[in-house]
């Protein structure tokens, strides 16, 4: 299979300029000026004109097979859908478990993986969820990283938050390294995915492993730091000491006004402050629950995380914010694809995986997107579906 991307102004995520691009058995093939193929022996041509191409998005924080909902078990939210990703520029996702780690388990978590892997994207998974002790699928957080391809790391382990366990430093301790040595082990990032909740106790939890075991800080990926003003400003100093930041695009307006940072304005702020963008990554927490509350703690209001607000907050930043596209581009592509240690992903260059998304140059509107080299969407309309949509 041979597709020429014509003419395309290329952000790899640095600015490249215009090129040709040949995709060939689901790799980036060749970059070059002009690249001269015989028709016949091309699957697709596309006319780059007036668009730019960017790396497929990386969505690092994605409920795949769903959540368990703030108000009971009608409020379980639905899986992942291939086209919810697809439609969004998103080619490669780490699913996670949340709250619910009794209904939604391990074994569903990587047989949905796999299916979203049949469908044409790329998935991972991270052992665990909100609960210490971990719920891992062979007993041990280490052998989950050793043995079963998905996994690339443990979480979301939540802190901070009414809804943890309340892990002790010591038990956190033991997580991080357990997910170290498998990620070693196993050539796998061996990341620890930690939720953050709104208690003012913040990442002290995290620091209090760092200054007293030895375990790396980047051993940690702390998500929602921008959930609310004091743990955002945590957060920056988390980073500046080597640590990683992950925002959460997916919010609600009663949030917002709560004193959640929005991520176009939180990425400006960081970078002003002089957080490495190397350091900032995005996520949607997509299919998470995203409940409202009165003042008595009744709910009174739900609604479902959006793998299209990872994209729509990277678009806001570079057109509202004025953050260079190559800059806001890195925290949904290059970034993680380091962290997370993949090293076929978040790049155009040649030997990568053809994943990529073509969006129009002046709106940045998503117009096309690949995955390993297969066209999923066409012109904003979805080519390819999943099993049951």
């Amino acid at each position: 299979m041979l597709v020429l991307i014509k003419n395309i102004e290329i952000y790899a995520p640095q600015y490249v300029g215009k090129k040709d691009v040949l995709l060939t058995g689901g790799k980036i093939g060749y970059i070059d000026d002009v690249i001269q193929v015989p028709d016949h022996l091309l699957t697709d041509t596309i006319d780059g004109e007036g668009k730019l191409l960017f790396p497929g998005f990386i969505d690092g924080h994605v409920h795949i097979t769903g959540g368990g909902g703030e108000g009971s078990y009608k409020t379980r939210t639905p899986e992942l859908q291939l086209t919810d990703a697809t439609l969004a520029g998103v080619t490669t996702i780490v699913g996670v478990i949340g709250t619910d780690g009794t209904t939604r388990t391990m074994p569903a978590l990587i047989a949905k993986a796999r299916g979203l892997e049949e469908e044409g994207i790329t998935c991972y998974v991270h052992t665990g969820s909100y609960q210490v002790p971990v719920k891992t699928l062979t007993g041990k957080i280490e052998d989950d990283l050793i043995l079963i391809d998905r996994v690339i790391g443990a979480g979301e382990i939540a802190i901070s938050d009414h809804r943890s366990s309340q892990p002790t430093v010591e038990e956190m301790a033991k997580i991080a390294s357990a997910a170290r040595i498998g990620g070693m082990l196993s050539g796998k990032a061996g990341i620890v995915n930690v939720h953050l909740g709104d208690s003012h106790s913040k990442l002290r939890l995290l620091e209090q492993v760092i200054e007293q075991h030895d375990i790396p800080v980047k051993t940690f990926q702390p998500t929602h730091i921008n959930r609310n003003p004091y743990l955002f400003e945590a957060g920056i100093q988390f980073a500046k000491k080597g640590g990683y930041v992950d925002f959460t695009t997916s919010t609600v307006p009663s949030f917002l006004e709560g004193g959640e940072v929005q991520c176009s304005t939180g990425l400006k702020r960081m970078l002003e402050s002089g957080v490495p963008i190397e350091h900032i990554t995005f996520t949607s927490d997509a299919q998470g629950s995203l409940p409202e509350f009165d003042s008595d703690g009744n709910l009174v209001g739900l609604k479902i995380g959006r793998v299209s607000s990872l994209y729509e907050e990277v678009r806001d930043a570079i057109l509202q914010e004025n953050v260079p596209i190559e800059t806001a581009l890195q925290v949904i592509t290059s970034t993680p694809a380091a962290v997370l240690k993949l090293s076929s992903k978040g790049q155009i260059e040649v030997g990568r995986d053809a994943d990529l998304v073509l969006v129009d140059k002046e709106s940045l509107h998503i117009q096309s997107v690949f995955a390993k080299g297969v066209c999923m969407v066409r012109d904003g309309e979805a080519i390819i579906k999943g099993t049951f949509e």
